[in-house]
């Protein structure tokens, strides 16, 4: 009797609990208006059975309680009940599946006047790419990722020239206007998700996945990644800045080009004999505060912020403040000073050493000597030994 009132109870605060929960979804943002209508639908039927076969239940350990002079009745077919089970099982099954295909079918056929966008996700960062004025993206292939050019574009193909590259967190959007989004990783398995947006897809490491959708509410959104993708998966995290289309535009302006990057990652000529070199540029590259402020950056843009923060708080990998000047200790039993050619080491090249205390969980990534030295201007302006200590 106990349990029949306990399955009633159950049912009751289930339901309950959804009419008075706060955890709804968020507003939506987009034109997916279908997935919350399937997400209902899902909701209602699986709901439905919940109720229905618990009570069911319930009534079936009240009604066969055991009583005394009563024998429990052995029924080990019922033909009937299970032509019922069946049918209903099938039809339910139907009603759940029916709506997400559909939906589904359009979710990855874009408009033709769609825009492209697309997201390249790596252990845990976000990068974007956008076709320049020829309208179409240049190929790209693993074998031409390196340091200055992390998305891996083929710099053969003169599509790919005028691709607009961000590097970074942030990425903007038209407002109202269709985006065909194509997805890849370097690495592992991810999962581009913005929940305003009820968009989401896998991104599978060795094939272009795709979706569309239309944003119709300006603001700035969470990208999110929703497949777990190592130690720092709980902070890639990026956003998505809705605007109108001038804006949108202007912004896009400010980016750089494919071409760009390329330049300036090529080694500078060399000068005339007998002509000095102009101290200007090289002066304000090396303002520590500008290198500071780069090395910033470039600690949000390669995901080092995932698992190293900068206010003590330990991590995967524990706080730079108070990293510079601080002595490590490394599971070899050696140790070492943290000075610039000990942090060019570590960022270069982490499965080298490992530091005491802490996994060998750093991945290499492709990384210039600028970024190095800019890197470590930024952990250096975090504050000497005395802080926390930290190691990769």
């Amino acid at each position: 009797m106990a349990i029949a009132i306990a399955l009633v109870v159950i049912v009751v605060a289930s339901v309950l609990f959804h009419f008075l929960s706060p955890w709804w979804a968020t507003p939506l943002a987009s034109n997916w208006k279908q997935m919350d209508d399937t997400l209902t639908i899902t909701l209602v039927i699986c709901g439905f059975f919940f109720v229905v076969i618990n009570l069911f239940i319930g009534w079936v350990v009240w009604r066969y309680r055991h009583r005394d002079g009563h024998r429990a009745h052995y029924e080990p077919e019922n033909r009937k009940l299970e032509l019922w089970l069946i049918g209903l099982t099938a039809i339910g099954i139907m009603a759940l599946l029916a709506p997400g295909l559909i939906v589904y079918a359009d979710y990855v056929r874009p408009p033709r006047e769609a825009m492209v966008l697309e997201v390249v996700g790596s252990q845990w960062q976000w990068a974007f790419r956008f076709p320049g004025r020829s309208g179409e993206l240049g190929t790209s292939d693993a074998r031409f990722v390196n340091a200055s050019n992390p998305l891996g574009l083929n710099p053969d193909d003169p599509n790919g020239q005028d691709d607009v590259i961000v590097v970074g967190p942030e990425v903007h959007l038209p407002l109202n206007r269709p985006v065909k989004v194509l997805l890849r990783s370097k690495d592992v398995l991810h999962d581009f998700y913005v929940p305003p947006f009820r968009a989401r897809m896998n991104m599978v490491p060795g094939m272009v996945t795709s979706f569309w959708f239309t944003p119709t509410q300006a603001g700035r959104f969470d990208i999110l990644c929703a497949q777990l993708c190592g130690v720092g998966h709980y902070n890639m995290r990026g956003h998505v800045v809705v605007e109108d289309a001038a804006a949108f535009d202007t912004w896009l302006a400010k980016q750089q080009t494919f071409a760009m990057a390329m330049a300036k990652a090529a080694p500078p000529a060399a000068a005339s004999p007998g002509t000095a070199a102009s101290p200007t540029a090289a002066t304000t590259a090396s303002s520590g505060t500008d290198l500071a402020e780069q090395g910033r950056a470039l600690a949000q843009s390669k995901g080092c912020v995932a698992c190293h923060s900068v206010d003590g708080t330990p991590g995967v990998g524990p706080s730079w403040r108070g990293l510079y000047g601080s002595t490590q200790t490394f599971t070899n039993g050696s140790s070492a000073s943290v000075d610039d050619a000990f942090l060019h080491t570590e960022i270069a090249d982490p499965a080298a050493r490992v530091v005491k205390g802490f996994g060998p969980v750093m991945p290499k990534v492709p990384i210039t000597d600028a970024e190095v030295a800019a890197l470590t201007a930024y952990i250096r302006s975090l504050g000497g030994a005395g802080g926390p200590q930290a190691g990769k």
